[in-house]
């Protein structure tokens, strides 16, 4: 679907005045006041991140833009109550990455290039988030148009984006994108693109009942994993088990270490992967920045970052799985890259909508 379809068929569902459903099917808007002590941190990061198109820029990538931040950036948009920034990234999007059939978003954008969206496969972490802030979106400002986007999205996740078990079980995965994960022998799977709350919300509210089966499928999936080990990045799923995923990242890395903030989000306080990150943390050498790889076969760290809004992930898992009143959560700064820094706010959101005791100290 691509922009013009969408604000046609937005300003046809305005004019029809149609109904849309409460958003108690998917679980109440949470939005900041405007006089939130971190509406001062969104301020920032959209210096530091969204342009004046509506574009969000991975500085280091090149600039380019990813639907993943694209969705990011509309769900932090939500839960500020910014609607000038909300409506400013969903346009952007719409006109840029939303060019498939399938009404999913095009998963990258090079900008100054003569092609910018030369592969139009998706990235499904990217339309659920996007999705998700739809929703929100939706009920915050009165845009029908906008829940029947999300509508069309998680539908478009059900039919293109999910696989079963390769050992003929009815169990189902997110997969990471629409083509290319999947084979006789198996599925490739990011276990960090699983978002329970987000897809048990967007199955609910777009009835794509399929995306609550992989929330609850990709969850046992963790913590079968933490039993023994960190998670990887990528894994091969076949019918004996998880593997290895061939050229692609085994360790736990970057994309995995957004797994406990995604199950903090989920107001989700004790399951095994929580408990298995925290354990690492507290048992790595102590060294003058974070863990950020870990071997998952010998557990030893491979790379640390300074950057600030990695350790604001491991501050909130271990407070939310301790039990005590505050969290050595850093205020949010900034002058790190676009990842950190978003991962750090959202950390920070997921400490206000659902741990107060873990207020940073």
């Amino acid at each position: 679907m691509n922009r013009r379809n969408f604000v046609t068929g937005l300003s046809v569902t305005l004019a029809a005045g149609l109904p849309f459903r409460s958003f108690a099917q998917a679980g109440s808007p949470f939005s900041l006041s405007g006089e939130h002590p971190l509406q001062r941190a969104w301020q920032a990061w959209k210096r530091l991140c969204l342009n004046e198109d509506g574009r969000v820029i991975d500085a280091p990538q090149s600039g380019a833009s990813h639907s993943e931040g694209q969705g990011y950036g509309l769900r932090l948009a939500a839960t500020f109550g910014d609607e000038e920034a909300f409506r400013r990234i969903l346009e952007w999007t719409e006109s840029s990455l939303a060019l498939r059939e399938d009404g999913l978003l095009s998963w990258r954008y090079l900008p100054g290039s003569g092609d910018p969206v030369p592969d139009q496969n998706n990235a499904a972490d990217g339309d659920l988030f996007y999705a998700w802030a739809l929703i929100q979106g939706g009920i915050l400002w009165n845009e029908p148009g906008f829940h029947e986007r999300a509508r069309v999205i998680g539908r478009a996740l059900e039919q293109g984006c999910l696989a079963a078990h390769p050992d003929g079980s009815d169990r189902k995965y997110l997969l990471p994108a629409a083509y290319g994960f999947t084979s006789d022998d198996g599925i490739t799977l990011n276990p960090s693109y699983c978002m329970p709350r987000a897809m048990r919300e967007l199955g609910m509210f777009a009835e794509a009942p399929g995306l609550i089966l992989a929330a609850r499928d990709g969850l046992d999936l963790m913590a079968a994993i933490a039993g023994s080990a960190l998670p990887p990045d990528w894994l091969r799923l076949t019918a004996e088990g998880p593997a290895d995923a061939p050229g692609l990242s085994s360790n736990c890395g970057y994309d995995a270490l957004r797994i406990p903030l995604y199950l903090c989000w989920s107001g989700m306080t004790a399951t095994p992967m929580q408990t298995r990150f925290r354990d690492a943390h507290r048992t790595a050498p102590v060294s003058a920045g974070t863990p950020t790889v870990f071997d998952r076969g010998t557990g030893q760290v491979r790379e640390v970052s300074d950057q600030p809004g990695y350790g604001a992930l491991v501050a909130l898992n271990d407070c939310v799985l301790s039990g005590i009143a505050g969290a050595a959560m850093p205020d949010f700064d900034a002058e790190q890259p676009y990842f950190p820094a978003t991962l750090h706010l959202m950390a920070l959101v997921a400490q206000a909508e659902f741990f107060p005791k873990c207020l940073p100290v």
